[in-house]
């Protein structure tokens, strides 16, 4: 069985983040998507909120979610992965994400790393983006599935 891992921070999952996973599920397997703790993001969410928010959104049986602290490598040894896919959003992603694979490779040479670009209408979306125009009321939901837009409602407008 050929598994992948998509890890990242979620926070939120985004239209942007469902279509890589997807994508993914047509390649591999099985998909785990790995939600990680990255030191130099403030979250909104906690870890447990993030996987809550993922699972109301996908429904693939090829797609498992999972939290994890340490090293990325570690867990994809430990599951017997074959692959990282992340997904491209600009050439700025490019040079970080490829770095990442270089040091994941060193660490761990069975891996290998998939890039999958993302699709023309999500090419400017973040989690980021996401938080920011929901904070300054606007409206999320081109950008989030529906499943999750009070959710993210609730937790970045708040009580204004």
């Amino acid at each position: 069985m050929k598994i992948a891992i998509c890890p990242g921070s979620f926070d939120p999952i985004t239209l942007g983040h469902l279509d890589v996973i997807e994508r993914a599920s047509q390649l591999f397997d099985k998909v785990v998507v790995l939600v990680m703790s990255n030191s130099s993001k403030h979250c909104a969410f906690t870890v447990d909120e993030r996987i809550e928010l993922i699972k109301k959104c996908i429904s693939n049986e090829k797609v498992d979610v999972d939290t994890y602290s340490g090293l990325l490598v570690d867990y994809a040894r430990e599951k017997g992965a074959v692959a990282i896919v992340k997904g491209l959003r600009a050439v700025s992603d490019f040079d970080y994400e490829f770095q990442q694979a270089l040091i994941n490779k060193s660490l761990y040479p069975k891996i290998e790393t998939v890039f999958l670009n993302a699709n023309a209408e999500n090419m400017f979306l973040s989690s980021s983006m996401v938080k920011e125009v929901c904070s300054l009321d606007g409206d999320i939901s081109p950008y989030v599935p529906k499943a999750i837009v009070s959710d993210i409602n609730l937790r970045c407008k708040g009580d204004k």
